[in-house]
């Protein structure tokens, strides 16, 4: 089809034709290279939930290792009770938290999934250390936690038929060094019901000798305007005269980056005033603090008297409590007005989907697209008015139709549960490969490998020479396939804008972005002026056609370097190897003759073998694989160096008092990869974020990320790139997808 040849070309020595029979053995081939595997994982993961389709007792990640554990030394009978537990182990200078995690953090979470007669009693927290992390205090754990729970087996208790106490957990964590990392896990054990289990005897006595006891004593408070006055008496006659923790269990009362101020002892009394927390949203009528000292710790709840003073005027909320997502936004003017779902602000979307489509035309990765339209229009340029229209027609609608199907299953898929954005089909390694498969067909076409069109039997050439506007339409769905993973000025506001409509509206926001791509092709195919600009028809058309290959096989190199970001190096090397495979199957079947049938039959064993040993490696995800370049987790934070995004750490630095860049970027983004080369790698631009000192933090996309989707989703987007600049006391600013280097630089004028 023409589709792979932007126009027919003349039988050459040494080319035989190809039968469909051929071809069909060709993408045959091909698919079966990248799906062949039986361990091959088609289904994109999210690289946060660990464990979660196949669960068993341990769950390791980079960070921790995570084991469901079981103390039953009796067996588990009616009456019984069984301790379980999740023991975290984190790798050094990692940590978790604490039932209140401080000015930072999330607590971890356990759900429980257990038999009839079963039931589970809350955590039982050990005490916690307090973590300093820059100007902030957090509450929680390294080094080995362990984090136990009673369950008590009633009467109606049956054990399975397997004799045992069958558990299943799911839990979260949030794991910290100066990066957070939210991380799931799903645990299965099964304990049996008649013996002992008491493997894990020792890290549970310790777990709960670590569980601060109840006061005997007595504890008040008083609220005033310097903070929480705290008397206590009745603690341990040993901890008379040593300096007291508080760790205060509710959150975001008492400042938990300061220590107690004014502590002193009066005999067997301990007072010590709490300074409020900057973050604090509301008041309590009491409030239960653990106090240690060394290893013991105690646990009591003071009654507050007073009157609270009045609540901050700005309190940024803590790391977890509110994320990215749920940040205010100040609209820029490329942004549609609010979702109120008028018909005004539809319209206006409706323009600007328009606009920012026409604007995609100009984006770098339309550039193949570009290529095999130049072809089209240099094979048409003698064509009657009314075929070239038809053309143009029908590319439109290839265009169209595309970008509804595509806005659809999007949309539907959301609908269903899932966190997509735009660009999200890059996001999985099967369809990068399956295109980098088709754009390697399509250069070798271009460049005179094989031919297609007058190769085809009588018929079918006939066919297409009384219906090329076939050819057009699959070129419009082409572009689409191509050109959608970029989002241009104008198009991620009303992408973003889209997401929030009905259906039908959403639809046509989808429709104008498709019309404003063909928009261009469309007018030249109907304005006879631009047809008489192009040179005749000629020779120099075969030399055009052999050089726009090379556009071709650019975008292969860009499809194999996304691939190595979602699969690894064995994936990028096993796909550029499949290719290779694939190219010496297309070059055997062009010879003629016996040789034909014997390279043809040689090249296709090979590279079903070839599929066999490593086309696994393709469709996997690799964890390890890199993404966007950034700095170390480890060590203190260089001025001017990106870090690697994650929820909260936006927040963690405003309440710090420093402003926060944040790049959200993928690497199949084109448009993201000239912005981080040119504007974000300027030494003008990198001084001016160091003097000011912003942080800079790199979201990157590129592989399936629902956090990012949310925070995305918060800022009115659904694609990449966003760029966003926050300041502490003020609205954040949102900038254009291609960046400038002179609007980044006016707004870092106003910190």
């Amino acid at each position: 089809m023409n589709l792979l040849h932007a126009f027919p070309q003349p039988s050459r020595p040494g080319y035989q034709s190809m039968s469909l029979r051929h071809l069909f053995a060709i993408f045959s081939v091909a698919t079966s290279a990248l799906l062949t595997g039986a361990n091959a994982q088609i289904t994109l993961g999210n690289p946060q939930k660990i464990g979660t389709f196949a669960a068993s007792a341990v769950v390791k990640t980079d960070q921790v290792r995570a084991e469901l554990v079981a103390l039953a030394p009796d067996g588990v009978h009616p009456g019984a009770t069984v301790s379980l537990g999740l023991q975290i182990q984190h790798q050094p200078h990692w940590h978790t938290y604490w039932k209140n995690p401080g000015d930072s953090g999330l607590p971890t979470t356990l759900q429980w999934t257990l038999p009839q007669g079963a039931t589970a009693g809350e955590i039982e927290w050990p005490t916690p250390q307090l973590i300093k992390v820059g100007t902030m205090g957090n509450y929680g754990y390294g080094d080995t936690v362990l984090l136990p729970v009673a369950i008590t087996i009633g009467k109606d208790f049956v054990p399975s038929v397997q004799g045992s106490l069958d558990v299943r957990l799911n839990a979260s964590w949030l794991v910290c060094l100066q990066e957070c990392i939210p991380q799931e896990g799903s645990f299965a054990l099964n304990v049996p019901a008649k013996g002992s289990t008491a493997s894990h005897g020792a890290a549970f006595s310790a777990a709960r000798a670590a569980v601060p006891v109840a006061l005997k004593g007595i504890a008040t408070a008083s609220v005033a305007t310097d903070g929480i006055a705290l008397k206590v008496t009745g603690l341990p006659a040993s901890w008379i005269g040593n300096p007291v923790q508080v760790f205060p269990e509710s959150p975001n009362i008492a400042d938990p980056s300061t220590s107690p101020q004014e502590p002193e002892w009066q005999g067997a009394d301990w007072r010590a005033r709490l300074p409020l927390s900057v973050q604090r949203e509301g008041t309590v009528p009491e409030m239960a603090v653990v106090l240690a000292v060394g290893q013991q710790s105690v646990r009591t709840v003071a009654r507050i008297s007073g009157t609270w003073p009045d609540l901050p005027e700005a309190n940024p909320p803590a790391v977890g409590a509110t994320s990215i997502a749920t940040a205010p936004t100040t609209p820029t003017p490329q942004s549609p007005p609010p979702a109120d779902g008028s018909w005004s602000s539809w319209m206006l979307a409706m323009f600007a989907a328009l606009l920012g489509g026409l604007i995609l035309n100009l984006m770098p990765c339309v550039l193949p697209v570009l290529a095999i339209k130049v072809l089209g229009f240099s094979q048409h340029a003698g064509q009657y008015r009314s075929e070239h229209r038809a053309q143009g027609l029908a590319y439109t609608a290839g265009v169209v139709l595309s970008f509804m199907a595509l806005g659809a299953l999007m949309l539907g898929l959301r609908a269903a549960g899932e966190q997509l954005g735009w660009g999200f089909q890059l996001q999985s390694p099967l369809v990068v490969a399956l295109l980098a498969a088709l754009f390697t067909l399509i250069g070798l076409n271009l460049a005179g490998l094989f031919e297609v069109g007058s190769l085809l039997p009588h018929r079918l050439a006939s066919l297409q020479a009384k219906h090329p506007t076939g050819d057009a339409f699959l070129s419009g769905v082409l572009a689409v396939a191509i050109a959608s993973p970029c989002t241009a000025p104008f198009m991620g506001a009303s992408l973003g804008y889209a997401i929030t409509l009905p259906g039908p509206q959403a639809m046509g926001i989808f429709a104008a972005l498709g019309l404003g791509l063909a928009l261009p092709f469309l007018v030249a195919s109907w304005v006879p002026a631009f047809g008489r600009l192009l040179p005749q028809p000629g020779a120099w058309m075969d030399t055009l056609r052999r050089f726009m290959a090379f556009p071709m096989f650019a975008t292969v190199v860009w499809l194999v370097w996304v691939l190595g970001h979602l699969s690894g190096v064995d994936g990028a090397a096993s796909l550029l190897a499949l290719l290779v495979g694939l190219a010496l199957l297309v070059w055997s079947v062009s010879l003629s003759g016996r040789t034909r049938w014997v390279f043809a039959t040689v090249s296709i064993a090979g590279c079903a073998m070839l599929a066999g040993a490593i086309g696994q490696n393709v469709l996997q995800l690799d964890e390890s694989a890199p993404v966007s370049p950034t700095s170390s987790a480890s060590g203190t934070k260089p001025a001017g160096a990106w870090h690697t995004w994650a929820p909260g750490m936006v927040e963690a630095e405003l309440a710090a008092g420093r402003p926060v860049f944040v790049d959200f970027t993928a690497a199949w983004c084109i448009t993201c990869q000239y912005n981080k080369k040119t504007t974000l790698a300027s030494a003008e631009v990198l001084g001016d974020f160091q003097a000011r000192k912003v942080t800079l933090l790199r979201a990157d996309w590129t592989r399936r990320d629902p956090a990012i989707t949310v925070a995305l989703e918060g800022l009115g987007r659904s694609g990449v790139p966003v760029y966003v600049l926050y300041h502490p006391t003020r609205p954040p600013v949102l900038f254009s997808e291609v960046l400038s280097a002179s609007d980044l630089k006016a707004a870092l004028a106003t910190l």
